[in-house]
């Protein structure tokens, strides 16, 4: 599944076959975007659209199949419908004619597992409407909203929207900052960025783009350089800035370069507070110097791209692991949201990267099977840093780490 713009929210249309859900989708779009027929079983994929909703902007509705298919193909549709439940920020689940059974029940389930809210609408109350007793159980059970619906007359859609908004997790469509805690107005934010083989063509890569952007909303200044200018720009700089952040890849240097009374983190470092497990990311970070030979590491990368020959996660990552810890090591890298090959009990600790391509709850859910079964995890900037004997430093900003102290290292 493709995973969106990074920061839109995501909301799961979810119920029986012929229930409705491509219906209201089409309704909240106001064009014919999922195919609707009477034939149960209609939509096979989930299909995607994104649409402006008024207090929130865009989000990206996700028309799923039914919950209730039947036959092996069916069941692959209905493996597809709970994998999308691990992806989005909001679920819908569309019931009809007072129906709510063991299907539904399931996927509240679920919904509760990854921590994912919801409401539920009764659709087609234009053929039959609610009953006071089943909104009364379902509200009672659950402690959700039950709205009356009738997708075919337009009749309250309104209400679906209000709901949204009232059930739309803050964090999924208002980001916490990169750095705004971090400056004051007029401060000066030095960006390290490195124009090498994976830099792409004609422009910056997103997380340097974000914290740009970040930088200017908080009525900061940016400065950038590439690492070969640092020493120059140094040596000229009045008055020092009051942040300096590197990509993670050229640590070192700025490590060497930056005086260290000026804080030091990376793009990836910065990104991990943001959308990523951070207590998890410094809790597991230090495992790096128990693993031990034979040990499976997994690497996820949250993008799909073309692999260069000194790629980030797939090449530098493990020879910087493998040289700091003498181990013979075995790292097993998975691209977007794909499918985490064997038991994830199979691996001794999980890298994860940026996620600047993903949402914080798709990140969040991707590092859950790990976290659950006790796996450390990390995150690329965290393990660089590690590996190269800065870990303190490059986390000092967001902790209260003494960032001489030796307590990681």
């Amino acid at each position: 599944m493709s995973k969106g713009k990074a920061s839109t929210p995501h909301i799961g249309v979810f119920g029986r076959r012929n229930n409705g859900k491509s219906s209201l989708l089409n309704a909240f779009a106001g064009q014919e975007i999922s195919i609707v027929s009477e034939v149960a079983g209609t939509t096979t994929d989930p299909v995607k659209k994104t649409i402006e909703i008024g207090g929130l902007g865009p989000v990206i509705f996700i028309d799923t199949a039914g919950i209730d298919d039947i036959g092996d193909l069916g069941e692959k549709r209905v493996a597809r419908t709970q994998e999308i439940i691990k992806s989005i920020d909001l679920a819908i689940l569309i019931i009809t004619r007072n129906t709510f059974g063991e299907f539904e029940k399931n996927l509240v389930a679920d919904f509760r597992e990854f921590d994912i809210p919801f409401f539920v609408v009764h659709n087609k109350s234009d053929l039959a409407a609610i009953y006071p007793e089943t909104r009364r159980l379902i509200q009672a059970s659950y402690q959700t909203d039950v709205a009356d619906c009738s997708v075919a007359n337009s009749s309250g859609i309104p209400r679906l929207l209000e709901l949204i908004k009232k059930y739309m997790p803050e964090t999924a469509w208002r980001p916490v900052t990169l750095v705004g805690d971090l400056i004051s107005y007029g401060d000066t934010v030095l960006l390290i960025t490195p124009i090498d083989i994976e830099a792409p063509e004609g422009r910056l890569i997103l997380p340097q783009v974000q914290v740009i952007r970040d930088v200017l909303d908080n009525d900061g200044i940016v400065v950038i350089c590439k690492e070969r200018e640092i020493d120059t720009y140094i040596r000229k700089m009045n008055p020092k800035p009051k942040l300096v952040v590197t990509d993670s890849q050229v640590f070192l240097k700025a490590d060497a370069s930056i005086p260290k009374d000026i804080p030091l983190t990376s793009f990836s470092i910065i990104l991990a507070r943001q959308k990523g497990d951070f207590q998890n990311y410094l809790k597991g970070t230090p495992y790096i110097s128990e693993l031990k030979d034979g040990d499976k590491v997994l690497v996820l990368e949250s993008c799909s791209h073309h692999v260069s020959c000194d790629d980030i996660g797939r090449v530098k990552i493990p020879r910087w692991l493998s040289n700091f810890t003498g181990k013979k090591l075995e790292f097993e890298t998975v691209a977007g949201l794909s499918k985490i090959p064997g038991s994830i009990t199979d691996y001794a600790m999980v890298i994860q990267c940026g996620g600047c391509m993903i949402t914080r709850k798709q990140l969040i859910n991707r590092l859950k099977p790990a976290i659950d079964a006790g796996i450390p995890v990390t995150n690329y900037g965290m393990a660089i840093a590690y590996a190269h004997g800065i870990y303190n430093r490059a986390v000092a900003p967001f902790t209260q780490l003494n960032v001489h102290s030796a307590d990681y290292l």
